[in-house]
């Protein structure tokens, strides 16, 4: 079982502005992805309103782009729900690491922030958390500001979209990859971690080689989830 610290569960205006703040050097790259995500909604032939209340209320951005993929007269439902679920399958782990803090607020409360986690938040409130800091507030006001960056960006998309049609080629793409890495080597160093990282990472590119598209997301996740639920840390005793 993981030791909660009685400061780390702190969850007031404070602590989820200075998250909100932390958080918005990424979102400004957030919302180069979400004007790519608006113009390509609009040639996928979505309306505004649909394009801004799929930003608004889903806040998915990969899964958002594989719907387009799909999209058309005939929306085939099945395999629109199977991708979805399984690019964001890795929220279930999420929500798994984070539940030893969030299950100290009041349900409504813990709900309310889990519908803004994403991958830059929940990183760096794992680290805060393991430096034994606060980090709800990173999670929430972090959250916060990413779904506000992702919801303009989608609406500048729409409006201004041509100004940037690929993003890719100027290596944005490669952002919140290299940040989250640097989440990782911030954290715990020991051969645990080590050991479950690189287990999830062989898992995921054996499924990327052998298992069908977004496989290797589920596949890589479960594989560092167990084995990091099944290995726990042993309490020191102070």
């Amino acid at each position: 079982m993981l030791s909660v610290e009685a400061g780390s569960v702190s969850l007031d205006r404070n602590l989820v502005w200075s998250g909100f703040k932390q958080l918005l050097p990424i979102s400004l790259f957030v919302i180069v992805f979400a004007v790519a995500f608006g113009l390509a909604a609009a040639q996928t032939g979505l309306d505004a309103t649909s394009t801004l209340l799929m930003s608004t209320l889903v806040f998915a951005g990969a899964a958002q782009f594989a719907v387009l993929d799909l999209w058309g007269p005939h929306v085939p439902v099945l395999p629109l729900v199977v991708t979805v679920f399984a690019i964001n399958a890795r929220h279930l782990l999420m929500g798994a690491t984070l539940y030893p803090w969030l299950r100290e607020l009041p349900r409504a409360r813990r709900y309310g922030v889990m519908l803004v986690v994403s991958d830059a938040n929940w990183a760096m409130s794992m680290q805060a958390f393991s430096n034994r800091k606060p980090g709800l507030g990173l999670l929430f006001g972090g959250g916060l500001a990413l779904w506000s960056a992702w919801a303009l960006g989608s609406w500048l998309g729409l409006k201004f979209g041509s100004v940037i049609q690929d993003p890719v080629s100027l290596g944005l793409d490669m952002v919140m990859g290299c940040f989250l890495l640097a989440m990782v080597l911030g954290g715990q160093k020991n051969l645990r971690m080590l050991i479950i990282w690189s287990v999830a990472a062989g898992a995921s590119l054996l499924a990327y080689r052998y298992l069908p598209e977004n496989a290797h997301v589920v596949t890589g996740a479960l594989a560092g989830g167990v084995l990091g639920a099944v290995w726990t840390e042993k309490k020191h005793e102070h």
